[in-house]
């Protein structure tokens, strides 16, 4: 059977990685859309056996570059998004509605057997959120253009690979206490990473279309719980602080003029809403792939990295040197 063309845009992320390494075990050619191939090759190339894998440099937003890439494409899965806007056409609107229009339309025009885009749980209910809104937007866009296309609307996806248990990880190693936005009540259902891609690859194996799918982990943890789990994992104690709403609206005010800002203002509001199943669409768990990896579980594989001693903290070093000093 000849092996599918699937055509990536974030390959290079957490999910494109794990992703791509899922795909091409399982006979699909892979072509990954990267903005500068020279930092970004050497990560992507790994993740398959050559043959398997073709890396292109483009701009997102040249079409004439993207459209050649449609000729020979199958698949297109959209994995393109960001938390704060930047400069250089790094908006809201550009990514995650402009630039997926253009995909819709392109995945209709060349007949391509499946569209999969990713994109947020919450997002018809934050809407006083630019992201929130900007993501509603763009899915919109893709339904009008592209009827077929699967929409895939997940809560915070985790890994060792993410900028959300290592950044606060980060945070709690370094500082004496750990700010609360809206008292640590805003509650997820993160999915981890592997659960992620499971879904992905069997909605292209089993045909599923025109859905808007919410992708959800098997338990539903506060903001303030994962906190104190982390803290534990990592062998840490620090306060809590929650904090005044106008406060929380200060410091995310000035944090978010940082390059890689820890919170903004929009990522504020999103805090006020919940990140779990709306109740309004179908979930991983009823098309069939539920959610097999705990938040706990997985986070204790890579959090010895944020430990004293590193990876001489884990179980496998300290229960060795427990041996011996009963032995002496």
């Amino acid at each position: 059977m000849k092996a599918k063309n699937c055509l990536i845009f974030g390959g290079s992320g957490q999910i494109g990685r794990n992703l791509i390494r899922k795909l091409t075990k399982n006979d699909y050619r892979v072509t990954v859309v990267t903005r500068n191939i020279h930092q970004k090759s050497y990560i992507i190339k790994t993740q398959a056996n050559a043959g398997y894998i073709e890396i292109v440099e483009a701009n997102i937003f040249d079409e004439k570059k993207i459209r050649e890439l449609f000729q020979k494409a199958d698949i297109c899965i959209n994995l393109i998004g960001i938390l704060y806007e930047q400069k250089k056409g790094n908006t809201f609107k550009n990514i995650h509605s402009t630039f997926p229009s253009i995909l819709a339309k392109l995945s209709k025009e060349y007949n391509l057997k499946h569209f999969i885009h990713i994109s947020a749980l919450g997002i018809n209910e934050a809407v006083d959120s630019y992201y929130a809104r900007s993501k509603l937007d763009g899915e919109n866009k893709i339904l009008n253009n592209f009827p077929l296309a699967t929409i895939l609307r997940p809560s915070v996806v985790y890994s060792v690979d993410d900028n959300f248990t290592t950044n606060f990880m980060t945070m709690l190693n370094r500082l004496p206490f750990f700010p609360l936005y809206y008292n640590g009540k805003t509650t997820f259902s993160p999915i981890h990473c592997s659960d992620m891609t499971d879904i992905i690859e069997y909605i292209i194996s089993n045909n599923i279309y025109s859905r808007i799918i919410e992708c959800i982990g098997p338990e539903k943890i506060t903001l303030k719980e994962i906190i104190q789990k982390l803290l534990k994992l990592i062998n840490k104690k620090r306060i809590l602080l929650p904090l005044p709403l106008f406060l929380a609206k200060l410091s995310s005010g000035i944090l978010e003029i940082l390059p890689k800002p820890l919170i903004t203002r929009d990522q504020l509001v999103l805090l006020k809403y919940d990140n779990v199943p709306s109740g309004k669409y179908k979930t991983n768990f009823d098309i069939g792939v539920p959610s097999k990896k705990y938040f706990n579980d997985e986070v204790k594989k890579y959090c010895y990295m944020w430990k004293d001693g590193g990876q001489y903290s884990t179980e496998k070093y300290v229960s060795k040197s427990s041996l011996n000093d009963k032995a002496n």
